[in-house]
């Protein structure tokens, strides 16, 4: 991650877009403290949508019991859970 204090992001600002990788954050810093971050917008909808499926219980215990499946063994072939779902 890289750093930056307040003043040197607001001098930055118009560059930041450039800088940032796919997934790399920029802690802004206020008197040594970190204050903001500064992030793709990929990796804010992607933190986004993770918050809403960790808040959600009924998905999640959704997830936790495909998860069991897997581990189990209990899989079913893209290919036929595509023709199951009319998708192909």
């Amino acid at each position: 991650m890289n750093q930056l204090s307040v003043s040197q992001a607001r001098n930055q600002m118009t560059q930041l877009a450039a800088r940032l990788g796919e997934s790399q954050t920029i802690e802004v810093t206020n008197r040594g403290k970190p204050v903001l971050a500064i992030l793709p917008w990929s990796l804010y909808e992607a933190l986004e949508e993770t918050i809403d499926v960790l808040s959600d219980e009924d998905l999640q215990g959704k997830l936790q019991a495909s998860i069991g499946q897997l581990t189990r063994g209990r899989i079913i072939p893209w290919t036929k859970a595509k023709r199951a779902l009319h998708l192909e």
